[in-house]
């Protein structure tokens, strides 16, 4: 068995990471957040941990009890998808009225954002993380049953996708400062709100019906 446990965890980590790359509404928030150089590091590890834990779950087989009470994830679909439209209807308003000091860059802003600013970051991951569906169908769900697949293998396939998720919003909260020089005007941010507003608002659309 323990030959096979490196193509275990690389096919884990593939296929991890084949679920996260989508841009969705926490990939989108991670985004924002590295290139303002806000609570990067808060972020990336609220996603990653999280991932961890629900991988886990799934590996360990309460996909299950998931599957089982579907009224679970139709709860969760409902304040997740309110949640995220109302998130994206901020980000809208934002495109409508951008704020002049958006496209500062971290010595003027992120420095400067104090508690209240990463208090009000780490919530609004948590939310995007464990209200979002999504998050459990691809980690609990998917992973969880492929997981299964690999018997007793199934550990280092989970431990490749937790590797996956840690790497890949590694990349994009910190490699996101990359763009603060493109982001560095406002017209450049009121597109990246854009982006954020359609993101939120189409998947809590989405929640919202398939709830």
């Amino acid at each position: 068995m323990t030959h096979g446990i490196i193509p275990a965890a690389l096919a884990g980590f593939g296929t991890g990471l084949s679920l996260i790359v989508a841009i969705g509404a926490q990939n989108a928030f991670v985004l924002r957040q590295g290139v303002r150089r806000q609570s990067v590091l808060a972020v990336v590890a609220i996603c990653a941990l999280s991932d961890a834990a629900l991988i886990a779950l799934g590996v360990a087989g309460v996909g299950a009890f998931v599957t089982a009470w579907p009224p679970a994830l139709t709860l969760v679909g409902l304040v997740g998808g309110t949640f995220l439209i109302g998130y994206g209807a901020l980000a809208a308003r934002r495109v409508l009225r951008p704020d002049p000091g958006a496209a500062l860059t971290a010595d003027a802003t992120g420095r400067a954002a104090g508690s209240a600013a990463t208090r009000r970051a780490v919530l609004t991951c948590l939310a995007m993380t464990w209200l979002n569906p999504h998050v459990y169908l691809d980690t609990v769900l998917l992973l969880g049953s492929v997981a299964a697949g690999r018997g007793d293998l199934r550990w280092a396939f989970g431990a490749g996708a937790v590797l996956a998720s840690l790497v890949w919003f590694g990349a994009l909260g910190y490699g996101a400062r990359l763009l603060s020089g493109p982001l560095g005007r406002p017209a450049a941010w009121r597109a990246l709100d854009g982006l954020v507003a359609a993101t939120m608002v189409t998947m809590g659309g989405l929640l919202l019906a398939r709830a």
